[in-house]
């Protein structure tokens, strides 16, 4: 029996629709999943809800959270996440973007404002009372307690000079000079600085000539043996070692500093300002050096063989 040709035509037509439906629901599989490609790539961690409150879509980066936070500043893991939410239709879309490193700095620049203001009225007095121990010395001989007074004295001194240079920025001056330059003034500069136990220092620093700003490579030299000499006297050791050893490089000037004290107790914040685990210092030390190395395009490495750190000089 022949079919009608009014219902061959409704029978392609339904066919073509049929067609076109897996076409659409294809493409929408494809949509769907470059929608879900782009809501992975967000930086943000990012949850779709509806308005009874499930889950509809949400990113890998959810995960941090044991469920949807409320809007606003919150503190997870010791990571600040700023929450924000919007309305789209009757869905819910939520963003928990990581500040963390914004809340630093920020803390850093209140932090450094304060140091700064403190070091700039801590300077003259200081400067004064340096002058006066300086005058009793002279009359009253070798002393013990102005020998303390004067190594006190010295370490407060560095302490504002490391602020003053931290906040307000790094411009080195470049010269040439001789590697073997810097020994001797940080010789003289462990005279000042007190200890309690035998340590043998060993520095081969050799007449090489290289290229830096002096005081502030003498700066970053004195900070890592005052740092070992702190970890030689927190130690169980009886005799401490530090060495500063020189080493030649096709493209870099190395200098290692090692000591044999106390290990890092935690290498993640070594770098960090005001953050210290020592019982003496103020967290700049190393701060401070590593912006000095880097003004000087040159890098710090934590050793391997050894502890201690590996300075790199650009030749």
């Amino acid at each position: 029996m022949e079919i009608p040709s009014s219902q061959k035509e409704l029978l392609k037509n339904l066919e073509t629709l049929i067609q076109r439906t897996y076409e659409v629901e294809e493409e929408f599989i494809e949509l769907k999943n470059i929608l879900n490609g782009v809501i992975e790539f967000l930086p943000q961690a990012l949850w779709v809800v509806d308005k009874n409150g499930e889950v509809i879509v949400q990113n890998s980066k959810t995960k941090e959270f044991d469920s949807i936070p409320n809007t606003g500043e919150i503190e997870i893991s010791n990571k600040v996440f700023l929450v924000q939410k919007s309305t789209i239709k009757d869905k819910n879309i939520i963003s928990a973007t990581d500040i963390t490193e914004q809340k630093r700095n920020e803390r850093l620049i209140a932090m450094g404002q304060m140091a700064a203001h403190l070091a700039h009225e801590i300077r003259n007095p200081i400067g004064s009372i340096s002058i006066l121990i300086s005058l009793l010395k002279k009359q009253c001989g070798g002393n013990e307690l102005l020998e303390e007074m004067k190594s006190s004295i010295f370490r407060i001194e560095r302490i504002i000079k490391s602020t003053l240079l931290f906040s307000k920025g790094l411009q080195p001056k470049i010269k040439p000079f001789l590697l073997s330059e810097l020994k001797e003034e940080i010789e003289n500069s462990i005279k000042y600085y007190s200890y309690s136990k035998e340590i043998e220092f060993l520095f081969f620093l050799p007449d090489i000539e290289i290229k830096a700003d002096f005081d502030l490579l003498l700066l970053v030299l004195q900070n890592m043996i005052f740092n070992a000499i702190d970890a030689i006297e927190e130690d169980d050791t009886e005799q401490g070692l530090i060495e500063i050893l020189y080493e030649n490089d096709e493209n870099y000037h190395i200098i290692n500093i090692y000591d044999n004290g106390k290990e890092f107790e935690n290498k993640d914040i070594l770098f960090e300002p005001f953050k210290s685990t020592k019982t003496k210092g103020n967290g700049l030390g190393l701060a401070l050096s590593l912006e000095i190395i880097n003004a000087h395009n040159g890098k710090i490495e934590i050793a391997t063989k050894k502890k201690g750190f590996k300075l790199y000089l650009p030749k």
